[in-house]
């Protein structure tokens, strides 16, 4: 159960990009291709569990976790405040109050989320994991990272400008346009 006690507030420099010139909408089709490319570029690093982020990293975490025949687990983050289209990010991003993890010592875990919008969520997620033990490594991939955020995630897809619409959102009212279907992997 998320507990807004439990916030941890983003750097106020963090701000997502969006030049309003459309709304992204992922297709399954390139959902598929890109848990593929990235199950293939994190296999080299061997993760031992996967931690989707709930809401939007769930399905990620899962096809990823299949993929890789890895076990995997949902923690529950936040950022913003609900799902409509372009909602600014609140700056704070809202954790389980205890999350229900294992043992991570020494352990690789990949975190997984749809996208990093400004790197709070995985900010967050990274400092909750370490004070649960030192972990081998932490590694984060996401679909998709808005070229406005700070931060870099370990592998993404797609560099995205504008909102995006993940499947298992409601498609908006408004037209959409697909992302392409990737060929590979982003990385810093």
């Amino acid at each position: 159960m998320t507990d807004p006690r439990n916030a941890v507030t983003a750097p106020p420099q963090a701000q997502r990009t969006f030049e309003g010139k459309r709304i992204w909408q992922l297709a399954p089709e390139a959902l598929s291709r890109a848990i593929q490319l990235i199950a293939a570029a994190e296999s080299a690093h061997r993760p031992d569990l996967i931690i989707g982020i709930a809401r939007g990293g769930v399905t990620a975490a899962r096809r990823l976790a299949d993929a890789m025949q890895i076990p995997y687990m949902i923690i529950n983050a936040r950022h913003n405040a609900d799902d409509r289209l372009e909602v600014p990010a609140s700056g704070n991003v809202v954790l389980d109050s205890e999350p229900d993890l294992p043992d991570i010592t020494g352990k690789r875990i990949l975190v997984a989320d749809d996208i990093c919008g400004t790197g709070a969520t995985l900010d967050a997620v990274r400092a909750v994991l370490e004070e649960r033990g030192p972990a081998a490594t932490v590694r984060c991939a996401v679909l998709c990272r808005n070229i406005g955020s700070p931060q870099q995630p370990d592998v993404w897809v797609w560099d995205v400008a504008d909102w995006t619409v993940f499947p298992w959102e409601t498609t908006p009212d408004r037209p959409t346009e697909l992302l392409p279907l990737p060929a590979a992997v982003r990385q810093p």
